[in-house]
Protein backbone atom coordinates (compact mmCIF):
# COMPACT_ATOMS: atom_id res chain seq x y z
CA UNK A 1 0.00 0.00 0.00
CA UNK A 2 2.70 2.41 0.91
CA UNK A 3 4.68 1.54 -2.36
CA UNK A 4 1.61 2.37 -4.42
CA UNK A 5 1.02 5.71 -2.63
CA UNK A 6 4.45 7.00 -3.23
CA UNK A 7 4.27 5.83 -7.29
CA UNK A 8 1.30 8.00 -7.46
CA UNK A 9 3.13 10.76 -5.78
CA UNK A 10 6.34 10.73 -7.95
CA UNK A 11 3.55 10.49 -10.86
CA UNK A 12 2.21 13.59 -9.86
CA UNK A 13 5.33 15.65 -9.03
CA UNK A 14 6.81 14.27 -12.28
CA UNK A 15 3.61 16.31 -14.31
CA UNK A 16 3.84 19.24 -11.79
CA UNK A 17 7.49 19.83 -11.84
CA UNK A 18 6.89 19.30 -16.33
CA UNK A 19 4.60 22.29 -16.08
CA UNK A 20 6.83 24.34 -13.63
CA UNK A 21 9.88 24.27 -15.96
CA UNK A 22 7.24 25.23 -18.53
CA UNK A 23 6.50 28.36 -16.80
CA UNK A 24 3.90 27.73 -15.20
CA UNK A 25 2.83 28.95 -12.19
CA UNK A 26 2.98 26.88 -9.06
CA UNK A 27 -0.98 27.58 -7.68
CA UNK A 28 -1.61 27.00 -10.98
CA UNK A 29 0.22 23.95 -12.04
CA UNK A 30 -1.02 22.37 -8.37
CA UNK A 31 -4.71 23.40 -9.73
CA UNK A 32 -4.22 21.59 -12.79
CA UNK A 33 -2.94 18.81 -11.90
CA UNK A 34 -5.60 18.39 -9.03
CA UNK A 35 -8.50 19.16 -11.33
CA UNK A 36 -7.16 16.66 -13.92
CA UNK A 37 -6.64 13.81 -11.28
CA UNK A 38 -3.15 13.56 -12.32
CA UNK A 39 -4.05 11.96 -15.71
CA UNK A 40 -0.69 13.41 -17.56
CA UNK A 41 0.66 16.95 -18.57
CA UNK A 42 -1.58 17.17 -21.69
CA UNK A 43 -4.89 17.31 -19.61
CA UNK A 44 -3.20 19.56 -17.11
CA UNK A 45 -1.99 21.83 -20.38
CA UNK A 46 -5.87 21.65 -21.46
CA UNK A 47 -7.54 22.62 -18.05
CA UNK A 48 -4.82 25.38 -17.55
CA UNK A 49 -5.79 27.18 -21.16
CA UNK A 50 -8.96 26.45 -20.54
CA UNK A 51 -9.36 28.00 -17.01
CA UNK A 52 -6.58 30.86 -17.55
CA UNK A 53 -9.16 33.67 -17.71
CA UNK A 54 -10.71 32.25 -13.95
CA UNK A 55 -11.47 35.16 -12.02
CA UNK A 56 -10.36 32.74 -9.15
CA UNK A 57 -7.35 31.12 -10.83
CA UNK A 58 -4.74 32.46 -8.71
CA UNK A 59 -6.30 32.15 -5.66
CA UNK A 60 -4.20 30.36 -3.51
CA UNK A 61 -4.67 26.72 -3.75
CA UNK A 62 -6.21 24.02 -1.23
CA UNK A 63 -6.21 20.58 -2.36
CA UNK A 64 -9.08 18.48 -1.35
CA UNK A 65 -9.21 16.23 1.15
CA UNK A 66 -7.54 12.65 -0.06
CA UNK A 67 -5.20 14.79 -2.60
CA UNK A 68 -1.60 13.02 -2.52
CA UNK A 69 -0.72 17.06 -3.19
CA UNK A 70 -1.17 18.06 0.70
CA UNK A 71 -4.11 15.36 1.68
CA UNK A 72 -4.52 12.20 2.39
CA UNK A 73 -1.62 10.34 1.23
CA UNK A 74 1.27 12.57 3.08
CA UNK A 75 0.03 12.49 6.52
CA UNK A 76 -0.23 8.65 5.52
CA UNK A 77 3.28 8.54 4.42
CA UNK A 78 4.01 10.93 7.77
CA UNK A 79 2.56 8.96 10.12
CA UNK A 80 4.25 5.20 8.64
CA UNK A 81 7.81 7.02 8.75
CA UNK A 82 9.06 5.79 11.97
CA UNK A 83 8.13 1.89 10.94
CA UNK A 84 9.92 2.57 7.62
CA UNK A 85 12.83 4.63 9.28
CA UNK A 86 12.66 1.04 11.74
CA UNK A 87 12.50 -1.20 8.60
CA UNK A 88 15.27 0.83 6.94
CA UNK A 89 17.45 -0.33 9.70
CA UNK A 90 17.88 -3.15 9.16
CA UNK A 91 17.11 -3.70 5.45
CA UNK A 92 19.89 -1.10 4.40
CA UNK A 93 20.44 -0.43 0.19
CA UNK A 94 16.88 -1.33 -0.45
CA UNK A 95 17.11 1.24 -3.39
CA UNK A 96 13.75 3.45 -1.97
CA UNK A 97 16.04 6.48 -2.09
CA UNK A 98 17.25 6.09 -5.22
CA UNK A 99 14.13 5.55 -6.99
CA UNK A 100 13.20 8.75 -5.50
CA UNK A 101 15.58 10.75 -6.88
CA UNK A 102 15.49 9.41 -10.39
CA UNK A 103 11.67 10.74 -9.69
CA UNK A 104 12.90 14.41 -9.70
CA UNK A 105 15.43 13.99 -12.65
CA UNK A 106 14.93 17.36 -14.89
CA UNK A 107 13.30 16.83 -18.32
CA UNK A 108 15.61 16.77 -21.08
CA UNK A 109 15.81 19.32 -23.72
CA UNK A 110 13.95 16.67 -25.93
CA UNK A 111 11.17 16.43 -23.87
CA UNK A 112 10.84 20.15 -23.04
CA UNK A 113 10.56 20.91 -26.90
CA UNK A 114 7.56 17.72 -27.55
CA UNK A 115 6.13 19.59 -24.32
CA UNK A 116 6.26 22.79 -26.18
CA UNK A 117 5.65 21.70 -29.47
CA UNK A 118 1.88 20.23 -27.63
CA UNK A 119 1.50 23.42 -26.00
CA UNK A 120 1.91 25.40 -29.36
CA UNK A 121 -0.71 22.68 -30.71
CA UNK A 122 -2.84 23.08 -28.00
CA UNK A 123 -2.81 27.09 -28.48
CA UNK A 124 -3.52 27.00 -31.96
CA UNK A 125 -6.64 24.38 -31.41
CA UNK A 126 -7.67 27.02 -28.64
CA UNK A 127 -7.58 29.82 -31.38
CA UNK A 128 -9.16 27.75 -33.72
CA UNK A 129 -11.83 27.17 -31.70
CA UNK A 130 -12.15 30.89 -30.43
CA UNK A 131 -12.63 31.85 -33.97
CA UNK A 132 -15.17 29.50 -34.73
CA UNK A 133 -16.61 30.55 -31.58
CA UNK A 134 -16.49 34.49 -33.03
CA UNK A 135 -17.74 33.64 -36.23
CA UNK A 136 -20.79 31.98 -34.79
CA UNK A 137 -21.91 35.00 -32.41
CA UNK A 138 -20.95 36.93 -35.47
CA UNK A 139 -23.74 34.95 -37.52
CA UNK A 140 -26.45 34.68 -34.56
CA UNK A 141 -25.97 38.16 -34.14
CA UNK A 142 -26.25 39.42 -37.54
CA UNK A 143 -29.31 37.18 -37.77
CA UNK A 144 -30.75 38.51 -35.32
CA UNK A 145 -30.11 42.38 -36.80
CA UNK A 146 -31.91 40.72 -40.14
CA UNK A 147 -35.06 39.94 -37.75
CA UNK A 148 -35.48 42.89 -35.92
CA UNK A 149 -35.20 45.05 -39.43
CA UNK A 150 -38.13 42.75 -40.85
CA UNK A 151 -39.95 43.92 -37.84
CA UNK A 152 -39.14 47.38 -38.17
CA UNK A 153 -40.39 47.22 -41.82
CA UNK A 154 -43.40 45.43 -40.95
CA UNK A 155 -44.35 47.98 -38.59
CA UNK A 156 -43.59 51.05 -40.69
CA UNK A 157 -45.72 48.92 -43.82
CA UNK A 158 -48.58 48.79 -41.20
CA UNK A 159 -48.68 52.55 -40.78
CA UNK A 160 -48.55 53.15 -44.28
CA UNK A 161 -51.22 50.91 -45.17
CA UNK A 162 -53.08 52.49 -41.79
CA UNK A 163 -52.32 56.06 -43.31
CA UNK A 164 -53.33 55.00 -46.66
CA UNK A 165 -56.78 53.81 -45.39
CA UNK A 166 -57.42 56.80 -43.03
CA UNK A 167 -56.90 58.56 -46.34
CA UNK A 168 -59.36 56.76 -48.73
CA UNK A 169 -61.83 57.26 -46.06
CA UNK A 170 -61.63 60.79 -45.50
CA UNK A 171 -61.89 60.81 -49.21
CA UNK A 172 -64.67 59.54 -49.36
CA UNK A 173 -66.56 61.00 -46.54
CA UNK A 174 -65.67 64.38 -48.17
CA UNK A 175 -67.53 63.09 -51.61
CA UNK A 176 -70.29 61.49 -49.35
CA UNK A 177 -71.05 65.21 -47.57
CA UNK A 178 -70.60 67.12 -51.27
CA UNK A 179 -73.32 64.33 -52.85
CA UNK A 180 -75.77 64.93 -49.76
CA UNK A 181 -75.23 68.99 -50.33
CA UNK A 182 -75.93 68.36 -54.64
CA UNK A 183 -79.05 66.14 -53.67
CA UNK A 184 -80.14 68.92 -50.93
CA UNK A 185 -80.01 71.38 -53.25
CA UNK A 186 -82.00 69.29 -55.93
CA UNK A 187 -84.72 68.13 -53.60
CA UNK A 188 -84.94 72.00 -53.13
CA UNK A 189 -84.64 73.22 -56.88
CA UNK A 190 -87.71 70.16 -57.56
CA UNK A 191 -90.17 71.31 -54.71
CA UNK A 192 -89.64 75.24 -55.88
CA UNK A 193 -90.70 73.76 -59.23
CA UNK A 194 -93.60 71.96 -58.40
CA UNK A 195 -95.08 75.08 -55.77
CA UNK A 196 -94.55 77.76 -59.07
CA UNK A 197 -96.34 75.35 -61.35
CA UNK A 198 -93.21 73.11 -62.50
CA UNK A 199 -91.29 75.75 -63.97
CA UNK A 200 -88.26 75.12 -65.78
CA UNK A 201 -84.93 75.01 -63.78
CA UNK A 202 -83.02 77.95 -62.03
CA UNK A 203 -80.23 77.61 -64.32
CA UNK A 204 -82.04 78.63 -67.18
CA UNK A 205 -84.40 81.03 -65.84
CA UNK A 206 -84.56 84.25 -67.64
CA UNK A 207 -82.07 86.55 -65.92
CA UNK A 208 -84.17 89.72 -66.11
CA UNK A 209 -85.40 91.74 -62.90
CA UNK A 210 -89.34 91.03 -62.62
CA UNK A 211 -91.14 94.55 -63.71
CA UNK A 212 -91.44 96.82 -60.65
CA UNK A 213 -95.40 97.71 -60.59
CA UNK A 214 -95.95 101.70 -61.88
CA UNK A 215 -96.45 104.59 -58.97
CA UNK A 216 -99.55 105.28 -58.31
CA UNK A 217 -101.02 108.23 -60.51
CA UNK A 218 -101.41 111.21 -58.11
CA UNK A 219 -104.74 111.89 -59.01
CA UNK A 220 -105.55 108.28 -58.04
CA UNK A 221 -107.93 108.04 -55.25
CA UNK A 222 -108.09 105.71 -52.43
CA UNK A 223 -105.36 104.42 -49.69
CA UNK A 224 -101.61 104.33 -50.94
CA UNK A 225 -101.00 100.72 -51.97
CA UNK A 226 -99.35 98.30 -49.09
CA UNK A 227 -95.65 97.02 -49.66
CA UNK A 228 -96.16 93.05 -51.30
CA UNK A 229 -94.05 90.93 -48.88
CA UNK A 230 -91.60 88.45 -50.67
CA UNK A 231 -90.56 84.68 -49.34
CA UNK A 232 -88.39 84.18 -52.39
CA UNK A 233 -85.42 86.45 -54.08
CA UNK A 234 -83.90 85.56 -57.48
CA UNK A 235 -80.01 85.65 -57.16
CA UNK A 236 -77.72 85.73 -60.16
CA UNK A 237 -73.89 85.28 -59.56
CA UNK A 238 -71.35 86.56 -61.88
CA UNK A 239 -68.45 83.81 -61.92
CA UNK A 240 -64.65 84.42 -61.94
CA UNK A 241 -64.58 83.45 -65.66
CA UNK A 242 -67.43 85.64 -66.61
CA UNK A 243 -70.08 83.17 -66.37
CA UNK A 244 -73.33 83.58 -64.54
CA UNK A 245 -75.49 81.34 -62.00
CA UNK A 246 -79.08 82.21 -61.78
CA UNK A 247 -81.02 80.25 -58.86
CA UNK A 248 -84.24 80.80 -56.72
CA UNK A 249 -83.24 80.88 -52.75
CA UNK A 250 -85.93 81.30 -50.07
CA UNK A 251 -85.80 85.18 -48.27
CA UNK A 252 -85.09 83.35 -45.05
CA UNK A 253 -82.22 81.34 -46.03
CA UNK A 254 -78.72 82.78 -45.33
CA UNK A 255 -75.94 83.92 -47.31
CA UNK A 256 -74.17 80.39 -47.13
CA UNK A 257 -76.53 78.70 -49.10
CA UNK A 258 -75.74 80.93 -51.86
CA UNK A 259 -71.81 80.28 -51.53
CA UNK A 260 -72.81 76.34 -51.29
CA UNK A 261 -74.74 76.64 -54.39
CA UNK A 262 -71.83 77.94 -56.38
CA UNK A 263 -69.00 75.63 -54.80
CA UNK A 264 -71.72 72.66 -56.08
CA UNK A 265 -72.18 74.16 -59.30
CA UNK A 266 -69.71 76.66 -60.39
CA UNK A 267 -66.32 76.01 -62.21
CA UNK A 268 -64.34 77.91 -59.21
CA UNK A 269 -61.25 75.05 -58.32
CA UNK A 270 -61.67 72.16 -55.88
CA UNK A 271 -59.92 73.58 -52.39
CA UNK A 272 -59.50 77.68 -53.68
CA UNK A 273 -61.27 79.54 -51.39
CA UNK A 274 -63.66 82.80 -52.54
CA UNK A 275 -66.26 85.12 -51.23
CA UNK A 276 -69.00 87.17 -52.49
CA UNK A 277 -70.01 90.78 -52.80
CA UNK A 278 -72.29 93.03 -54.06
CA UNK A 279 -71.31 95.21 -56.93
CA UNK A 280 -73.70 98.75 -56.66
CA UNK A 281 -73.21 99.53 -53.91
CA UNK A 282 -69.93 97.87 -53.43
CA UNK A 283 -70.43 95.56 -50.12
CA UNK A 284 -67.96 92.95 -49.23
CA UNK A 285 -69.51 90.32 -47.04
CA UNK A 286 -67.73 88.50 -44.68
CA UNK A 287 -68.34 85.33 -42.71
CA UNK A 288 -71.08 86.84 -40.29
CA UNK A 289 -72.85 88.55 -43.26
CA UNK A 290 -72.79 84.18 -44.33
CA UNK A 291 -75.36 83.33 -41.05
CA UNK A 292 -78.06 86.22 -41.91
CA UNK A 293 -80.65 86.05 -44.31
CA UNK A 294 -81.48 87.08 -47.28
CA UNK A 295 -83.88 89.56 -46.36
CA UNK A 296 -82.07 90.62 -44.39
CA UNK A 297 -78.81 91.55 -46.18
CA UNK A 298 -81.83 93.50 -48.92
CA UNK A 299 -81.03 90.42 -51.40
CA UNK A 300 -85.21 89.93 -51.83
CA UNK A 301 -87.00 89.90 -54.36
CA UNK A 302 -83.28 90.08 -56.57
CA UNK A 303 -79.75 91.02 -56.63
CA UNK A 304 -76.69 90.39 -58.53
CA UNK A 305 -73.55 89.11 -56.81
CA UNK A 306 -70.09 88.40 -57.86
CA UNK A 307 -67.47 86.01 -56.88
CA UNK A 308 -64.25 87.22 -55.63
CA UNK A 309 -60.66 85.37 -54.58
CA UNK A 310 -60.12 85.82 -50.74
Amino acid sequence: MEMLLQLVKMAELTTLESLLEMGFDRNRAEKAVANTGNQGIEQAMDWLMEHENDPDIDEPFVPPVGNVLGGEADSQSTTEQPSLADTAEGTAGDGSCDNDDSARIPMSEDEKLELEELMRVKQAERRERERAEELEHEKQRRKHGQELQQIRQKLQDDDMKKLTDQRMKEKMEDKMARQRVKDKIARDREERAQKFGGGGPPSTAASSQPAQPSPPSPTSHGPPPTKKEYDESRIQVRMLDGSTLTAVFKAQEPLAAVRVYVQVNGNTPEGQDFTLLSPYPRHVYTELDMEKPLKELGLVPSAVLVVAKK
